[in-house]
């Protein structure tokens, strides 16, 4: 909790401080100047991603022997995401409970689905992470160089870097202390939860929405560059790249709230985007979702328990 706010705080220093009071009013200007119909279209496709991820809970739930009604997953979801703004991961927790409140999910089962939906989140995080860097691999290697690390400064700290999680394994794989034996039952039951989806009744309509979703999640991405003149011939990959970015942020503060637009920024910096277009399109991209989490989530909020009033 503490780290995120700090976090935040440093981000809100960093973009003050890197940008002159003529930039922060340029900035603002192409805010103002945005054009609605790329932003709305951006906030149709995230709904659109919401609704699928909703779909495809019910795949994880239905071998439990569950089947919720999809109109209260989907408020579920939204109101969970909600929570997130407040307070980073409490929407799984809420996400869980809801689901016992209203379908009588039993919450540890609930919260396995959850849990094993991120796991999945995590494996398209990181292919879409790998395609990146495959499609990028030249300006990596010269970002590398130029850093002074050298290409064999960089293999040395990726050999580093396997080799000390190789280690880790090891040690945690021969430990008999009661946290080492929880850290494998945990791994051991989201291992569990993967190989699942393998054995569900409808794993290939699943791997679609896991598909649509991320897919989604780029096409909300991509939409927003017609917002900003600079960024509107922005290849498919240079995107990736800052989408990737822009992901880490929202993972590490309350929402991405400053880190966001910063991350995103500085990743288009790369591609040679200007500081001005690149916080410009960061913070209408986040706007845009926030308002689609704020908007939506209230609603949800509201709406879940009028809708269950028997339950």
């Amino acid at each position: 909790m503490i780290l995120p706010i700090a976090l935040g705080v440093f981000l809100v220093w960093y973009l003050y401080s890197s940008t002159t009071p003529e930039q922060r009013q340029e900035i603002l200007t192409h805010i103002k100047n945005a054009d609605p119909f790329w932003v709305v279209t951006s906030i149709i496709i995230g709904a659109l991603s919401h609704i699928s991820r909703a779909i495809r809970w019910n795949y994880l739930l239905e071998p439990l022997g569950y089947k919720p009604k999809l109109s209260n997953n989907l408020l579920i979801i939204l109101t969970a995401y909600l929570a997130n703004l407040g307070i980073p991961r409490s929407g799984e927790f809420l996400r869980a409970t809801a689901l016992t409140t209203y379908e009588k999910v039993p919450f540890e089962k609930g919260f396995g689905t959850i849990v094993t939906e991120r796991v999945v989140d995590v494996i398209m995080l990181l292919l879409i992470i790998c395609i990146a860097l495959l499609l990028q691999t030249e300006l990596i290697l010269e970002f590398i160089s130029e850093s002074g690390l050298g290409i064999v400064g960089g293999l040395v700290i990726l050999l580093v870097g396997i080799l000390g999680l190789f280690i880790s394994i090891k040690l945690i794989k021969k430990s008999k202390s009661a946290l080492s034996i929880k850290i494998k039952d945990f791994l051991k039951s989201m291992l569990d939860g993967i190989l699942s989806i393998f054995k569900m009744k409808h794993k290939w309509a699943f791997i679609f929405h896991t598909l649509f979703i991320w897919a989604a999640y780029i096409g909300m991405f991509w939409v927003i560059k017609f917002t900003i003149l600079e960024t509107t011939n922005l290849s498919l990959s240079a995107l990736l790249v800052a989408f990737v970015g822009g992901a880490f942020a929202m993972t590490t503060t309350n929402g991405g709230f400053i880190a966001y637009p910063a991350a995103v920024s500085k990743s288009l910096e790369i591609f040679g985007i200007s500081v001005v277009s690149g916080n410009a399109f960061g913070w209408i991209m986040w706007i845009a979702q926030t308002i689609m989490v704020i908007v939506f989530g209230a609603i949800s909020f509201l709406l879940l328990p009028l809708l269950n009033r028997n339950r």
